[in-house]
């Protein structure tokens, strides 16, 4: 029997996320994302102390602003992904200015931790009609933003058909392994407070809910998904407040005692592909 595999991942947006697209000014709401690297420390040492790999998608912002913390991610031998340079939203960029910020993305991290990342993860989780073209232009092997299965990776596709009538018509898959995600399995919904003029996230759930939903998903997958890949996406700012550091630690020791695997993306992905 084949063990489950669990993937750990953790965005690593910083304060990008809050000056881009929710376009902060206040001192305050940014403030939110410096937490992020006071956060990145302590992810480091519990990733350590459990001897498991992760992978951090960081944008080139993050990358600049935070070369230090960019860099002990890599040095402690976890993967880096591409996501964006100010968490844009794909969906709102022309084609030219999306493969211009996936360019400035890449520079950045080259530039900052010397890292050339095979994995892409959307800002917002949303693509646009042109992303997977530009991935595979530039060398990507997987990306991780889609929803179209829950611990099955698959592979992406092109050319999809949206029309108003009629059947959706579905494109043909290209070379590029998509990691699926969930908001399910995220923790800024589940955990962070917004308010804005036109959004409030009320968030501010108890660990203990969140994590008995994330149990009972994992338990789930090794009941009933062969070759399952059970994916969390976290975010240093919202998991690395105390009482969540604690859940992810019981997370890790439950999915340990059920014989799970911890890999990074790019392992699964490939896995993936040489079944």
């Amino acid at each position: 029997m084949t063990s489950p595999s669990v993937c750990l991942s953790f965005d690593f947006d910083a304060i990008s996320l809050w000056i881009g697209p929710m376009g902060a000014k206040s001192p305050s709401m940014i403030s939110r994302g410096e937490f992020g690297a006071v956060a990145v420390p302590r992810l480091l040492k519990l990733l350590d102390q459990a001897g498991v790999p992760a992978t951090f998608f960081v944008t080139g912002h993050t990358a600049e602003t935070y070369p230090t913390q960019t860099r002990a991610i890599a040095e402690a031998g976890h993967e880096i992904g591409h996501h964006g340079y100010l968490h844009e939203n794909p969906i709102e960029l022309s084609p030219e200015a999306e493969e211009a910020v996936l360019l400035r993305g890449l520079a950045a991290l080259d530039a900052v931790a010397g890292v050339r990342p095979v994995g892409y993860r959307s800002p917002a989780w949303d693509n646009s009609p042109s992303t997977m073209e530009l991935l595979l232009k530039h060398g990507f092997r997987y990306e991780s933003s889609l929803m179209g299965d829950d611990f099955t990776p698959y592979w992406c596709r092109t050319g999809d058909a949206i029309g108003p009538d009629g059947p959706y018509r579905f494109g043909p898959p290209v070379d590029l392994v998509e990691m699926p995600v969930s908001w399910l399995l995220d923790d800024f919904p589940h955990f962070e407070y917004i308010r804005l003029p036109n959004r409030i996230s009320p968030g501010l759930s108890a660990a203990s809910k969140v994590e008995e939903i994330w149990r009972d998903e994992f338990d789930f997958m090794v009941r009933e998904i062969p070759n399952g890949v059970f994916t969390l996406t976290m975010h240093p700012q919202v998991i690395g407040r105390g009482h969540r550091l604690f859940m992810l630690e019981r997370l890790i020791a439950h999915f340990k005692a059920a014989g799970a695997e911890f890999r990074t993306l790019s392992t699964a992905a490939e896995e993936f592909r040489q079944r």
